[in-house]
């Protein structure tokens, strides 16, 4: 499978989708930046007087599951509905999944609600999303014995969707491929934040590409160039993080078609 990730930053740029968020407020302000130096535009609304109205005039609908209250998951409820009507993407980042029977309930309560998109969690978040038997340390991956491919492969069958698993290595599959994404930088877990940006980044690629696999890939390949490109002359996570935007900011063709590490 041909994934031109270079070609689909540049429609982001060029379309500058809006992306509306119902998101972690650890790293809401994270989310905002992120999704607007790759070129679209955030917006960041949980009201539940508001959320169908937004999504309505977005180009897709990122949920983030990461501080939960029963009334947030209502609200996403209400914003997928108005996402579903409209048939724009909805990403689902099951933040912390496997950690709290709280957190496993609502998750199972917006998949069975409305229609989600793309599933995106670590190894033990999306395991569990699964159905297998793993805790995840708060919002930090645990071991997870299977084999990731299967999983993902099988959630994605069994939703209809496509599922997204962040860590050393991205799996992205639905039910007909599995994508390895093979870009990234240990730096990434150092600092909070950067497993609810990639959610951020795969809504924004998603609003301009129908096919969400290329979309989650492309997404997740310019994130993860960036983050190599940063890590070169950071002295510590706080510089990394701050060249993490720039990064991003000043990424062209040349380097991402030079740099992306895919692998069916």
């Amino acid at each position: 499978m041909s994934i031109n990730a270079s070609d689909l930053l540049e429609k982001v740029r060029a379309q500058k989708p809006v992306i509306h968020h119902l998101t972690n407020w650890v790293t809401i302000y994270d989310c905002a930046n992120i999704v607007k130096v790759f070129g679209a535009s955030p917006v960041m609304a949980h009201a539940k007087e508001e959320v169908a109205d937004m999504a309505s005039i977005a180009s897709a609908l990122v949920l983030n599951i990461g501080t939960l209250t029963p009334d947030f998951v209502d609200a996403m409820k209400l914003a997928a509905i108005a996402a579903n009507r409209k048939d724009i993407p909805v990403i689902l980042d099951v933040c912390g999944a496997g950690a709290t029977k709280l957190r496993d309930d609502a998750c199972f309560e917006i998949l069975d609600s409305v229609k989600v998109n793309i599933i995106k969690g670590n190894a033990s978040e999306i395991a569990r999303i699964a159905g297998e038997n793993v805790q995840t340390k708060g919002v930090d991956a645990a071991a997870v014995e299977k084999d990731l491919r299967e999983v993902a492969a099988s959630l994605a069958k069994r939703r209809s969707c496509t599922v997204v698993i962040t860590g050393k290595e991205d799996i992205v599959a639905d039910e007909s491929r599995v994508v390895r994404v093979k870009n990234g930088h240990t730096m990434m877990a150092d600092i909070v934040g950067t497993g609810c940006m990639a959610s951020s980044v795969i809504g924004t690629f998603a609003a301009v590409e129908k096919d969400l696999v290329s979309a989650s890939v492309a997404g997740l390949v310019c994130f993860e160039i960036a983050a190599e490109i940063a890590a070169r002359d950071a002295k510590g996570p706080g510089t990394f993080k701050e060249s993490l935007y720039d990064s991003v900011y000043s990424l062209d063709s040349e380097t991402i078609n030079r740099m992306q590490r895919i692998e069916d």
